[in-house]
């Protein structure tokens, strides 16, 4: 049985007439965030490049949750996720988050390793 699809983004406060005009509404938003997302990889600040947090620069870090938000957000309203359960949707929406907060914790904590060892020089390469 289908069932109408809610017409309002951010937690209903904004509500639209149509599927139509809601699409437009989640366009212009995944628009906002991908401008600010160019126009810091583009503009580089000073204080958010030079600064770091848990080994990697803000800027990175804000690449990071800024995506994470789109992604988070095309899930949310372009697969229908609103209108499922909220066991399926927790399911769906928390189990990536944790896998990409993993992923990280291990990038950041091997290319330190790295880094150490080809810093100190006690190991050689030879190819």
């Amino acid at each position: 049985m289908a069932h109408a699809h809610k017409l309002e983004i951010f937690r209903g406060l904004l509500k639209f007439k149509s599927n139509t005009e809601k699409i437009w509404g989640v366009l212009v938003f995944l628009t906002i965030v991908t401008a600010i997302e160019v126009a810091l990889g583009i503009s580089k600040p000073h204080i958010l490049a030079t600064n770091t947090f848990l080994g990697m620069k803000l800027l990175n870090w804000i690449f990071i949750i800024l995506t994470l938000v789109k992604a988070y957000y095309i899930a949310w309203d372009f697969m229908h996720l609103r209108d499922e359960k909220s066991s399926l949707r927790r399911a769906i929406v928390w189990t990536p988050i944790f896998l990409v907060a993993y992923l990280i914790f291990i990038l950041l904590f091997e290319a330190d390793y790295i880094y150490n060892i080809f810093k100190d020089g006690f190991v050689t390469w030879n190819f």
